[in-house]
């Protein structure tokens, strides 16, 4: 296994420990499909890659037909005692934790509206999430105590969750920016047809400090952030600058897909440590993104050795909910004028 660890370290510079070898393995023996590898390992995609590589190297991994384990592999997982990875989330919530059924009416609803959206836009990293995981979101928050009679801010909305919020008819007032004019026209023809008037939308780069009006002013947050710690940065603490104090929330998703664990505990210490806040929720494979129409663009596809379009959702993110608490603070200076969406473990960009 140190030889095999040893090996991915001259591939990559994402830190890789005899459980990430362990993970992939186990995910190899439950599914020969390059994208359920990445899915069930938990790994950052471009360590997946470096340690398929790896093991094909040293003849533990074929790439005939899929990923298989040769008669070599087979022999090292039984030497450590590697199993199959399994997959027994609930059925009922898929993992949200939430009932999809008690907001029935509004996810037929949503469906209908957003069946024309804009397409998902490479240049902006954009990737939107099932209608389904919109509608968790709303529920989620309802949940929390987050969304009735509250003022809530959507930062970017590829996902149009304020169109969710806004059939909920539960927010007292709704604001929502992103930087692309093609989702801000079509929330704000949405809300016209819906009827629905306690709505501001604007079209907005974050890496811009926010203007007066969306400082200070909010009870509850949402944004899905890009997984480099200066997009987390930016959305994220542009979020916690919304709201009016302690005790307010906020929502975005994390993934395991393009952030290690090593990442995580720095995306903690920004949370903790500059931004002050707390976590109170962190929901596995809550986000379930579907695929987007530029995978042959993206970083992924150049690294992955078998060149197959996924055929199911595969990139799945954590849900996280943090609150404000006395001395709790935002970010509000600029960003500087540089890439914020790329890092070692990014791969859809």
């Amino acid at each position: 296994m140190k030889e095999i660890v040893e090996r991915v370290k001259t591939k990559t510079k994402i830190p890789v420990y005899e459980r990430s070898v362990e993970n992939v393995l186990s995910a190899v023996l439950a599914s020969d499909d390059i994208w359920r590898i990445v899915d069930l390992s938990e790994e950052p995609l471009p360590l997946v890659v470096a340690i398929l590589e790896s093991l094909n190297e040293l003849g533990y991994v074929t790439f005939e037909d899929g990923v298989k384990l040769t008669e070599k592999g087979e022999e090292l997982v039984a030497e450590y005692g590697i199993g199959k990875r399994y997959d027994f989330t609930c059925p009922h919530c898929q993992g949200k934790t939430v009932d999809l059924q008690a907001f029935a009416d509004l996810l037929e609803q949503f469906r209908e509206i957003v069946k024309d959206r804009p397409e998902p836009l490479h240049e902006f990293d954009q990737a939107y999430v099932t209608p389904e995981t919109t509608v968790a979101r709303v529920i989620l928050m309802h949940t929390r105590g987050d969304l009735e009679n509250k003022d809530i801010f959507v930062l970017g909305d590829d996902d149009l969750t304020s169109i969710a919020l806004m059939l909920s008819g539960l927010p007292k007032r709704i604001a929502v920016l992103d930087i692309d004019e093609r989702l801000t026209k079509f929330i704000e023809k949405a809300a016209n047809e819906i009827g629905y008037e306690d709505i501001e939308i604007f079209t907005f780069d974050l890496r811009k400090p926010l203007p007066d009006y969306a400082l200070h002013k909010f009870d509850t947050f949402i944004t899905d952030p890009p997984e480099t710690l200066e997009a987390i940065r930016a959305f994220v603490g542009r979020g916690i600058a919304t709201l009016k104090g302690p005790r307010c929330a906020g929502y975005f998703g994390i993934t395991r897909r393009e952030s290690s664990l090593d990442k995580w505990r720095e995306i903690q210490k920004l949370l903790l440590n500059e931004f002050n806040v707390v976590i109170t929720d962190i929901i596995r494979n809550f986000n379930e993104y579907v695929n987007w129409g530029y995978a042959e663009e993206t970083r992924a596809w150049k690294l992955i050795p078998i060149k197959k379009l996924p055929e199911y959702n595969w990139y799945k993110s954590y849900m996280f909910r943090i609150e404000t608490l006395e001395g709790s603070r935002g970010y509000e200076d600029e960003i500087p004028e540089e890439d914020i969406y790329n890092d070692e473990e990014s791969s859809t960009t």
